[in-house]
Parts: C-alpha cells; structure tokens; sequence
C-alpha cells in the first residue's frame, strides 16, 4: 500500500528575506497515520502544514499523492481528499446551515449533495442539538464557530485531514468538541489520517500515535523536552 502523502526534499523559504523557513523535508503520511507535530511559535510546523496543503507553494521538493507527483493540473483532485483547517474559522453571513450548504455550491462539490441527517450526526458528536443549525453565524462563540468550520469540512469525507493548531483559541469544552468530532470521523474509517499541529504536548499525545517535533524548520521523530 503506498502512503497517502509523501515529501521529497520539500522546502519553503521567505523570499522577501531569503530566509529557509522549512528545511529540506522528507515525510510519510501512511493511511490510518494519526501524526502530531508540536514545537515552539515559528519553529516552522504551520509553514509545513500550509506547504502540504498547498495553500503555499513549496520553494523545492515534491510532494507525492497516492505515490504520484502532484503536478499543476492534479491540485485540483488533491484538494479534493485532503482538506486544511487553521484556528481561525471563517464563516460566511447567515446562518450554521448557510454555512455548511455552501461547499456544495463550489465547482468541486456540485455532484455532491448536502445530507442534514449526516450533519445531525456530527453535531451530535460535539454536543450540539439540531436546531443548533438556526444559529446565526455571527452570534457564535469562537469554539462554535470551529466547530461548525470543521463539520464544513468533515461532512465532504476527506481522507485526510491537516490540522493547524484548531483548538489554540478555545476553552477546554470547546477543544474536547473538536476532539470529538475527529475521533467520530476517524471511527467512520480507520483508513483515515490526520496531521495535528499543537501547542499543546498533552493534547498532542492524546490525539496522535506519532509524535514530531518541529525546530527553526527542521522536522525530527521525537519531541525534546
């Protein structure tokens, strides 16, 4: 079985100031793969994060889906199982539901339909009744509005979920919604991986079975102390 995700060299650097923010990196995200990386601010862990998401193009390096290069034309279909979440939820006017029918009006999502009893179930999974889903989305609390952000995301099934430190701004009730919410979606299956950037060391050992540090840019096997 190939991995679901692998970096060859990969690279990221500041242009502006030709500093090397990520150092030459190789990874493997294998399926069932539940991987946290932790480190101090800057160490470089989100520029990782955002450089496998795509979200920033790597300066060099390659990153393979599936054991294939993803080229310029298979961003698209990558971006289609892997899915990015920073601790910054963005949500649009109206209400939680407006909010969650709105990627199936994206290009990617159109033959795709929005399942209320599927969404019923994840907000079940943090807490949340069903008529939750009439709350305006500029009355809701930071921690509701990351869950909803990551319902958003859960409900398209990606097969892998990139994590950039979701619950830093949250209280503990809130975090412990969003860690229920991915240990539901990772119960639903097992082939499924996740990448959990944190600050948390605690957190980051409850939520993973792998454990990476991250220091100005180099990504290594264990945490150090």
């Amino acid at each position: 079985m190939s991995a679901l995700i692998e970096t060859r060299a990969l690279t990221r650097q500041d242009e502006r100031r030709q500093v090397l923010l990520l150092q030459p990196t190789d990874f493997i995200l294998n399926p069932s793969d539940r991987v946290s990386i932790t480190g101090s601010s800057g160490s470089g862990k989100s520029v990782f994060l955002r450089a496998l998401a795509l979200l920033d193009a790597p300066t060099s390096g390659q990153i393979l889906w599936n054991g294939q290069v993803i080229t310029s034309a298979e961003i698209p279909h990558y971006r289609c199982h892997i899915s990015y979440l920073s601790q910054r939820p963005a949500l649009l006017e109206g209400t939680v539901e407006d909010n969650l029918r709105f990627p199936f009006s994206l290009k990617t999502s159109r033959k795709r339909r929005f399942d209320q009893a599927t969404v019923t179930t994840l907000l079940g999974h943090a807490g949340k009744a069903p008529d939750f889903l009439a709350k305006n989305a500029a009355d809701l609390s930071g921690g509701e509005s990351q869950v909803v952000s990551l319902i958003r995301t859960l409900q398209l099934n990606p097969e892998v979920l990139l994590l950039d430190e979701p619950t830093a701004a949250l209280d503990p009730t809130s975090s412990r919604e969003v860690e229920a919410l991915i240990d539901a979606w990772f119960a639903g299956d097992p082939s499924r991986a996740c990448i959990w950037v944190s600050h948390d060391l605690d957190q980051a050992q409850r939520m993973s079975k792998r454990h990476l540090h991250m220091n100005a840019g180099v990504l290594s096997a264990e945490a150090q102390a």
